[in-house]
């Protein structure tokens, strides 16, 4: 427990002094808590002194903790002495550390399990946070691993707590709180946003995820002014081949404005990955390394450089990308301080990430005359920054792929967050005492209809037709019982997971009537997916489209947030292309899952008083029933159209990586014209039948618009088409697909169609891909077709009164669901519940 201020004073000179060695040739840390947890002697390692537990108890308030050590550690990898004791935690105890100088500090966290008497530790699932930020949600381990984490402390003490999940317990084998320079960690850094600089920095949490030295050894601890550890590259490397190793440690400068040994040793600066051209002057590609990370979170790249290869000043140019980003053009390190060898780094904030993978890449650039294809990295480091909940663990608020959900989780996201959560969890309870009593005066009607005819609608008809609307009598779109959607998932069974995003998990399930659902679970911790979560019930509550996925119904009860959709048998259109090894689609099922999710899009445009832009069309987000027909999904993002006065909506940039129109990008304003350039992409990206973005790619193909707009300019198309396509479509349906999607990906949003007219050239170059007519098919086909559809052929003499025209009876059909916002209006409107 807790003791008195004056030996607590005296344990932190003690404390000082024992360690007052450790970094003494580089910065000297105010604030220095070494502790060896759990051992009863002081342990030194590499020239640290670790106190021993019993000294450091004075920091320690605890219920209940146990000291354990062992001979053996569970895991053979690191025989550190500082792994062979640890204290376990039965219940939430806390390390109190007096902060004699404010500012950022090193959190590092040592775990290792090891069995000691009743406690395996590698079972052991717990918590870590601080009064601001949590930095270890239900955590577990099974082999050794130091955690490092960052943050700037204005308290007068820093207050670590560890709790132990349900009937768990926390343990812990050594930690280190220790001051950081100023100016490790600057206020601002560069964005892939083209505004500017990203302000706040310094008050992130940080969790250092990777700290690499490029071609060169292991640089540990004892060798960095920071008690860093470097490790080599060659593991995240993509083809070694491609990249060839550089050394000249000696020659590194350090000057001022740039980098100091604090920033990265000697040992990193004087090492670099370099392109292994061989001498080649036509050399053309990419040295990349690849990363695993958590989706969702933002991630602060720092690239370490300096010019130990170059003989010459401004001899070497190159590009720098973090995914398909290009984050830095025509780099000079010689040109950053007019010198050769002089360290520096360059800091960029990532977008929030949309997948587990981040690849760094460098490679030559073509913009400067005369320049030798090369390019070098000397360092790297990632570290993650905590959410808008102030979180670096679990689950993180769901991206959809966004380029841009947010900027920094500073302190007034924290807390606007905590308003929306609070208001959130009140409108909850206000609308289920309703309910109860509503019920409870004799209220017979448990179930509440979707839609004004009482059931789902359901299609019968082709994959595009119009077919014609019918109704199910069954169960289906209602309120239902969270005891229902339970049991429809089989208690949640986490084998019937089928999706994970921020708002939570989407579940496979079968109702009791045995139709299949997939069931999507609102998580209440998450502010971005509450938020996405509420916009994609007021779209789905205003508009029902056979081409737009069916809400099927809702579950309210027991703070639970939960939609039921129909299962879309076939998933996603994206799994049927690649990486999934899911059936490969003829040429005349693509057309005509394009033509259908054309339909939704048009619909979405069209078939309101104000449009609807989706904001993240993309072949993730069209799914496919049990007859390949195609559906919208996921309207998280959707935001309603400007005014009729108005020619835009001005909005923060949200979308998805190598989808995004770069005019809503440039401007931040958003017209219906950002799908139909998002869609254009999804239309190359159905014939090519490969991602949309691929850094390992050689760099003109690591864009697929980009590729794929240089081949259809030059009117060879066909020879970059899907293989399992080849000799399998119509020159005539390729070309009229082509040139459609060649109009939507226009740089400018005024150049590009309309969905209607999207539409109607994909029909036609379906119809070009069926047409048979005696004599020379194609010359026949064009001829046939031309005389059907005189005006099809050119975007802007299209007449639009054809197009309103040939869709104005869908429209009316698919209304017949409007109704549903009545039924969602206490859920959507902040006056209702």
């Amino acid at each position: 427990m807790m003791g008195g201020g004056g030996s607590r004073i005296v344990i932190c000179v003690l404390l000082t002094v024992l360690i007052l060695a450790f970094l003494s040739s580089g910065f000297t840390p105010v604030d220095n808590y070494l502790i060896d947890c759990g051992s009863p002697t002081n342990t030194t390692v590499g020239g640290r002194v670790f106190v021993a537990d019993d000294s450091a108890s004075i920091f320690l308030s605890t219920p209940k903790s146990t000291l354990a050590s062992s001979s053996k550690s569970v895991t053979s990898g690191d025989n550190s002495p500082l792994y062979q004791t640890a204290r376990i935690f039965d219940e939430t105890s806390k390390y109190s550390f007096p902060i004699r100088q404010p500012g950022r500090h090193w959190i590092r966290l040592y775990f290792n399990p090891f069995v000691s008497g009743s406690y395996d530790m590698s079972s052991a699932s717990f918590d870590v946070s601080t009064p601001n930020h949590v930095f270890l949600s239900n955590f577990s381990v099974k082999t050794s691993v130091v955690k490092e984490f960052s943050a700037n402390v204005t308290s007068k003490d820093l207050v670590i707590t560890f709790t132990p999940s349900g009937n768990s317990f926390a343990f812990l084998n050594a930690l280190e709180v220790v001051s950081v320079p100023d100016e490790l960690i600057t206020d601002d850094a560069e964005t892939f946003n083209p505004a500017g600089r990203l302000k706040g920095l310094s008050w992130q949490a940080l969790e250092t995820v990777y700290r690499v030295n490029m071609g060169g050894p292991t640089v540990s601890f004892e060798n960095d002014t920071l008690g860093r550890t470097w490790v080599p590259d060659k593991s995240y490397l993509i083809g070694n081949n491609l990249a060839i190793n550089v050394s000249n440690i000696a020659a590194v400068k350090y000057v001022g404005g740039g980098a100091t040994r604090d920033s990265a040793p000697n040992a990193v600066y004087g090492t670099a990955i370099g392109m292994n051209s061989e001498n080649d002057p036509n050399s053309n590609f990419n040295v990349t390394w690849e990363f695993n990370v958590n989706p969702g979170f933002q991630f602060l790249v720092r690239f370490h450089f300096c010019d130990i290869l170059s003989s010459s000043l401004n001899y070497l140019y190159f590009n720098v990308y973090i995914d398909s980003w290009l984050v830095a053009e025509n780099l000079d390190p010689s040109g950053f301080a007019n010198a050769l060898a002089v360290a520096f780094y360059k800091d960029f904030v990532t977008a929030a990430t949309v997948s587990n993978k981040l690849r760094v890449s460098i490679g030559p650039t073509k913009t400067i005359p005369g320049a030798y294809p090369n390019a070098i990295l000397n360092g790297l480091e990632i570290m993650k920054m905590n959410n808008s909940l102030g979180s670096l663990s679990g689950p993180a608020p769901d991206v959809s792929d966004s380029s841009s959900k947010k900027n920094v989780g500073v302190i007034v996201g924290l807390s606007i967050g905590a308003v929306i959560l609070v208001v959130l969890a009140g409108i909850f309870l206000v609308f289920c005492r309703k309910r109860r009593r509503l019920a409870r005066q004799g209220n017979s009607k448990m179930w509440i209809p979707l839609s004004i005819n009482g059931g789902n609608s359901h299609t019968m008809g082709s994959k595009y037709s119009n077919g014609t609307t019918a109704t199910l009598d069954s169960n289906l779109g209602y309120c239902i019982p969270f005891a229902a959607v339970h049991e429809a998932t089989n208690n949640f069974d986490e084998s019937w997971v089928i999706g994970i995003g921020g708002f939570g998990k989407v579940y496979k399930g079968v109702l009791n009537d045995g139709t299949k659902v997939a069931v999507k679970r609102g998580n209440p911790r998450s502010q971005q997916g509450l938020a996405e979560f509420q916009t994609e019930i007021e779209m789905l509550s205003q508009f029902r489209h056979r081409h737009l996925v069916s809400l099927i119904g809702y579950c309210d009860e027991k703070n639970e947030m939960i939609l039921i959709y129909e299962y879309m048998e076939n998933g996603t259109l994206k799994s049927h292309l690649y990486g999934s090894g899911s059936p490969s689609l003829c040429w005349k099922d693509r057309l005509e899952i394009c033509i259908g999710a054309a339909r939704g899009l048009h619909y979405l445009h069209t078939g309101y008083a104000k449009a609807v832009i989706h904001r993240d069309v993309k072949s993730a987000n069209i799914l496919l029933d049990e007859n390949l027909m195609a559906k919208v999904a996921d309207f998280g993002l959707s935001k309603t159209g400007p005014e009729i006065d108005q020619t835009h909506v001005s909005t923060a940039v949200k979308g998805s990586f190598g989808y995004l129109d770069p005019e809503y990008f440039r401007r931040q304003q958003l017209t219906e014209k950002s799908d139909i350039y998002s869609f254009g992409v999804v239309l190359f990206e159905v014939l090519c039948a490969r991602p949309v973005i691929d850094p390992s790619l050689p760099r003109e193909m690591v864009n697929l618009a980009e590729w794929a707009m240089k081949w259809q300019k030059r009117g060879q198309l066909e020879e970059i088409i899907d293989p399992t396509l080849v000799g399998k479509v119509r020159p005539d349906s390729l070309r009229k697909f082509g040139e459609t999607a060649e109009k939507c990906l226009a740089d400018f949003g005024v150049d590009r169609p309309s969905m209607g007219d999207v539409l109607w050239n994909l029909e036609y170059a379906l119809q070009l891909q069926e047409a048979v007519v005696p004599g020379d098919p194609e010359d026949n086909s064009i001829n046939m077709i031309g005389e059907l559809s005189p005006q099809i052929n050119n975007f802007s003499h299209t007449d639009s009164s054809v197009s309103a025209a040939k869709f104005e009876a869908s429209s009316v059909d698919d209304l017949s669901g409007v109704s549903m916002s009545r039924v969602f209006s206490q859920l959507v409107k902040s006056e209702g519940r």
